[in-house]
């Protein structure tokens, strides 16, 4: 009888730049690894890029050397960049060739401005910083704005910047970390500090 292998998980790319919101993703990426979720950072090139609150990262790899195909999933944090330059426009076109190759995405705080501008949610419900912040885009996609925490559809997952944990709700149940009551006793306890819902963790084995 021959032995079956399980197949590993691709890991999660969990996008950085320069001027990055480090604590819009940490949520999420935190409870990613502790699934078991290799969190691999990358950057314009491997040159290390500093974020916003002063910390200094040296990407793992490159974007020209990211392929959806070898992901479970692309995170793109805000940061300053995505509205005072266009240094971030290929992080977009990632996000496009991600969606079209059937590999999620989950955009956060300026980086949903980003993929306004790319077309990405044009057809797709999304949220974001606020509605009129992403008008001034000149995206098509007006219609399609939800006023939520956070949203998922056809793949994407969109949040604004102060919803950190909405986000890594979102995130954790496309992948399937959480679900159902579990998912949710986690939301509680990490946004409302219910202290109720850790005893709905604790029993899942998920505290």
């Amino acid at each position: 009888m021959t032995a079956t292998t399980a197949t590993p998980r691709k890991p999660v790319h969990l996008a950085v730049y320069d001027t990055l919101a480090d604590w819009e993703t940490g949520h999420a990426t935190a409870h990613l690894a502790r699934a078991g979720y290799e969190i691999r950072t990358v950057g314009p090139t491997t040159a290390p890029v500093t974020s916003i609150g002063g910390l200094r990262i040296t990407p793992d790899l490159a974007l020209a050397d990211l392929s959806p195909e070898d992901s479970a999933l692309l995170i793109l944090p805000g940061a300053d960049l995505w509205d005072s330059s266009d240094d971030l426009a290929p992080f977009a076109r990632t996000a496009r060739a991600f969606l079209a190759a059937g590999t999620p995405v989950a955009a956060i705080c300026g980086a949903t401005a980003g993929l306004a501008r790319e077309g990405l949610l044009d057809d797709r419900d999304h949220t974001g910083a606020v509605s009129f912040y992403l008008a001034a885009t000149g995206y098509a996609g007006g219609a399609r704005y939800v006023e939520t925490d956070a949203v998922t559809d056809g793949g994407l997952i969109t949040a604004g910047p102060t919803e950190p944990v909405a986000f890594a709700r979102e995130i954790l149940g496309l992948l399937g970390v959480f679900d159902g009551e579990v998912l949710d006793a986690w939301y509680r306890l990490f946004h409302h500090s219910d202290a109720g819902a850790y005893e709905v963790l604790a029993a899942a084995g998920a505290a």
